[in-house]
This record gives C-alpha cells, sequence and structure tokens, in this order.
C-alpha cells in the first residue's frame, strides 16, 4: 500500500490502527483456537491436570487448527495476488 501522498501524522496514524486491528485479529484468532479446543479436548473436570488423552487432543487440535489457518492465509495471498494481476493486465 502506498502512503505516499500522507503527511508524517497522517502515516503514523495510519501505522496506529494497523497495529492495533492487528492485536485485535491474533487475539480473536487465539481465543478462538483456545475455545475451540478447549471444548473440543477438556471434559474431565476432576482434576487440576490434564489427562494424557486431553493433552494428546489439545495438541493435536491446536497443530490442525494453526495449520487450517496458514493455509487460509496462503490461499488468501493466492488469490490477492491473482485480482491485483487481473487489475494491472485492466
Amino acid at each position: 500500500m502506498d502512503f505516499g501522498m500522507y503527511n508524517d501524522a497522517e502515516r503514523q496514524q495510519i501505522q496506529k490502527i494497523i497495529e492495533q486491528k492487528q492485536m485485535r485479529d491474533f487475539l480473536k484468532f487465539y481465543t478462538n483456537l483456545v475455545d475451540r479446543c478447549f471444548n473440543d479436548c477438556i471434559n474431565d473436570f476432576t482434576s487440576k491436570s490434564l489427562t494424557s488423552k486431553e493433552e494428546k487432543c489439545i495438541s493435536y487440535c491446536t497443530d490442525k487448527f494453526l495449520k487450517h489457518n496458514e493455509r487460509v492465509g496462503q490461499r488468501f495471498g493466492e488469490l490477492n495476488q491473482q485480482l491485483m494481476q487481473q487489475q494491472q493486465q485492466s
């Protein structure tokens, strides 16, 4: 994104907004990960510690969630690149 048309104060404000959005997105992602894996994997509340089955489930769930998110990001990047190429050709 070209910010050359903005003055320094405007660029700083835009950068601050982008950073806040990134932080909100990360917190939303993390919250979804915790919520999803907790609900899927934790079902025994008789002990403070996790069972080995719960630990394995959490590990698998987080790994799968992270890989899924990475793949979605890659696919979004690919589609965005295709769109930009189409716009340049037009």
